[in-house]
């Protein structure tokens, strides 16, 4: 499966503790955080790695190269941000297959690829990947029907256990049909919102470890469970 791994913003709640890379390269346990993922990625059946890079593209560039562990790295350079819609939009120009798997370079989840797979050639339908969490404050939630069909999202700050969109999707290349879309937008706020009623998702739920390593508390935590 093709993967396309957003790497490109700034990572500002994490400059007290990593001020000189990108997000993505910072140091967890010896290693930097995107190899961490490229190497479970790989593990799972990754075929084909999009990288979408911008803020200090060049070190992520010259530590992967062209190409890591056997498998094509391509990348997508933003020169300006565009938000995360932009640069999935950008990012499915260089895709191969007709579909493809999204995440995060700053969010590792147990991740099962084959299954992945297996629901999307059911019925083709987009897929959000969830997670259940403890307190859902720093994420949205998702609101799912018994069919784990998306029936809406909820905005961050509501505190409690719950299912949180852990930043993960399997989507048609197509996703964005023919129409020219204004940048720079949110992937989630300013396409997954409106587009709900018209296209279908569903929730592939995930177990196992989520670690978000966007604050310097989970940065930390990180560091004890790789």
């Amino acid at each position: 499966m093709e993967v396309i791994i957003l790497a490109g913003g700034f990572g500002t709640r994490l400059k007290s503790v990593v001020p000189d890379l990108p997000k993505p390269m910072a140091n967890v346990a010896g290693k930097p955080f995107l190899e961490i993922l490229l190497n479970s990625l790989i593990k799972k059946g990754a075929k084909r790695i999009i990288l979408s890079v911008g803020y200090m593209a060049n070190k992520i560039i010259d530590y992967f190269g062209n190409d890591f562990a056997g498998i094509e790295i391509i990348y997508e350079i933003e020169n300006s941000p565009l938000g995360t819609g932009g640069a999935i939009y950008n990012a499915l120009k260089k895709c191969t297959s007709d579909h493809v798997l999204v995440l995060n370079g700053d969010t590792f989840f147990d991740i099962d690829i084959l299954l992945a797979e297996f629901t999307w050639q059911k019925n083709y339908t987009p897929l959000i990947f969830g997670c259940l969490v403890s307190d859902t404050s720093r994420y949205g939630r998702l609101d799912i029907d018994k069919n784990n069909r998306i029936i809406g999202f909820k905005e961050k700050g509501e505190s409690g256990s719950g299912l949180i969109n852990a930043g993960g999707y399997l989507l048609p290349v197509n996703i964005f049909g023919e129409k020219l879309i204004e940048m720079p937008f949110s992937f989630e706020n300013d396409f997954l919102v409106k587009i709900l009623n018209v296209i279908k998702f569903e929730a592939l739920i995930v177990s196992g470890k989520f670690i978000d390593i966007g604050i310097p508390d989970d940065y930390a935590r990180a560091q004890l469970e790789f």
